[in-house]
């Protein structure tokens, strides 16, 4: 009778004692939002429709609305009551370390997913496909990259857009100047004003810039491009297989979802904040096969 007594007692301790277990057991950024109770998002200012800040200076946007959908596979792998998030700015320069020294867990934005940046940072799967073009004001004329011979043109300092404009004006001896920018909107803002003649980046980016002009139909997109389409994906720390193994599940069940083509088009085909603008950009051939067998690839090849 005694032992019969004890059991309830014995088997209660030892499924403390595997919970305690399994709480040690966790590394890197799992532990250390288990431990904290906090997750922290990076976002950017003015990525517009991926991540940016609206009317309330609150960052949304489609890469935003898929960074809370992995906060939330977060919260249930962890069997947390809560998890409170933080939001922490991040620019084109800044993202990159940020993450690595492990001030931000996951970068929500619109950052092209490479080789070179796998050797610092790790991807989950592909959230949007781009392609490097220019946009410039019509009555310039510029509509191809041969066309920027001897102009100044900007891109954004810290991306791969800007160095593989440098490349190709090495290559091909044009001439020239090319400027670097801190973010998007000021190197719209030198399109805008005259002091560059075309704006070097992501077509999507340039489109929703465009879009948000004083006046969207005096811009042109090119219809050239430097690069294949070359995949997004939200970064985090490398070298953190359990997270990772999250983060790519909640993505991928995201993705593989009928909710992916009603968030997707909540960003792309409908009016957003903060001025109501439409992006008109329906969802390539090519998206539609990367949400339907995610990848976190970064060769363009894949997609």
């Amino acid at each position: 009778m005694r032992l019969r007594s004890l059991l309830p007692v014995l088997l209660a301790g030892l499924a403390a004692s595997a919970g305690a277990a399994s709480a040690q057991d966790l590394t890197g950024t799992l532990k250390k939002i288990k431990e904290t109770g906090q997750i922290t998002l990076g976002y950017r200012d003015s990525s517009v429709p991926f991540s940016y800040l609206d009317n309330n200076q609150k960052p949304v946007g489609f890469a935003m609305d898929i960074c809370y959908k992995i906060v939330d596979a977060v919260k249930a792998d962890l069997k947390l009551d809560k998890l409170e998030v933080k939001l922490n700015p991040v620019t084109s320069a800044t993202r990159i370390p940020l993450i690595a020294n492990g001030t931000v867990d996951l970068e929500c934005g619109s950052t092209t997913n490479n080789v070179d940046r796998q050797k610092q940072v790790a991807f989950t799967n592909t959230h949007f496909l781009t392609a490097n073009r220019f946009v410039a004001k019509k009555s310039s004329g510029l509509t191809k990259f041969e066309d920027l011979k001897g102009k100044t043109v900007v891109s954004t300092s810290g991306t791969t857009n800007i160095k593989q404009i440098n490349e190709y004006n090495a290559d091909k001896k044009l001439g020239i100047t090319i400027l670097p920018a801190k973010d998007h909107a000021e190197a719209f803002l030198m399109v805008e004003t005259g002091r560059a003649a075309a704006f070097v980046m992501d077509d999507v980016l340039l489109a929703s810039l465009a879009a948000s002009s004083k006046d969207p139909g005096a811009y042109a997109i090119s219809t050239d491009a430097l690069s294949k389409p070359e995949p997004y994906g939200i970064m985090l720390r490398k070298d953190d297989a359990p997270f990772k193994k999250v983060v790519d599940a909640a993505t991928a069940a995201f993705y593989k979802s009928p909710e992916s083509k009603t968030t997707y088009d909540k960003w792309f085909m409908k009016p957003i904040p903060p001025r109501d603008i439409n992006l008109n950009l329906p969802m390539s051939e090519a998206l539609q096969h990367a949400f339907a067998k995610p990848s976190d690839s970064p060769d363009p090849a894949a997609y």
